[in-house]
């Protein structure tokens, strides 16, 4: 199974993958959404930034999935072996994050990702995905790439 990674645009989070600062993929929601359940170590994920091609892939390490979530155990998730840090936060701007975000969110999938590699662009087709869908599971990459 592939994976394609839709990132915020101007979070600059695909360039901390490719420099080895952003180490953990984290997703965070509300129900159980792609790729809970749906991703494994072995497996390659794409990224790309919202309105632009792929640009980057990385191989999954590990995955880690928590439920049921507190405001606690958000936090008992990011200090944990530095994860905070390794997802990308800024542990100053976290501590100063409107807990109402966190407090929302019942599901957290943690994706460790080692091999992070840049690639020469491709765009691809997400017909049948969503407009704003932001993790595509795909058989394989080359059946989307146009």
């Amino acid at each position: 199974m592939d994976h394609v990674a839709i990132m915020t645009k101007g979070s600059g989070y695909i360039e901390k993958i490719l420099d080895g600062v952003k180490t953990i993929e984290s997703r965070w929601y509300v129900n159980k959404i792609a790729p809970w359940d749906k991703i494994y170590s072995g497996e390659m994920i794409y990224f790309k930034y919202a309105g632009s091609s792929i640009i980057a892939k990385a191989e999954v390490a590990e995955v880690e999935q928590f439920d049921k979530l507190t405001l606690t155990k958000i936090h008992t998730i990011l200090s944990e072996h530095d994860r905070a840090r390794k997802i990308g936060f800024d542990p100053i701007k976290l501590e100063n994050e409107d807990p109402e975000y966190y407090s929302k969110k019942h599901y957290c999938i943690l994706i460790h990702l080692i091999n992070p590699t840049k690639i020469e662009e491709f765009n691809i087709d997400k017909k049948g995905f969503g407009v704003s869908c932001a993790w595509m599971c795909v058989p394989d990459i080359n059946k989307i790439k146009i």
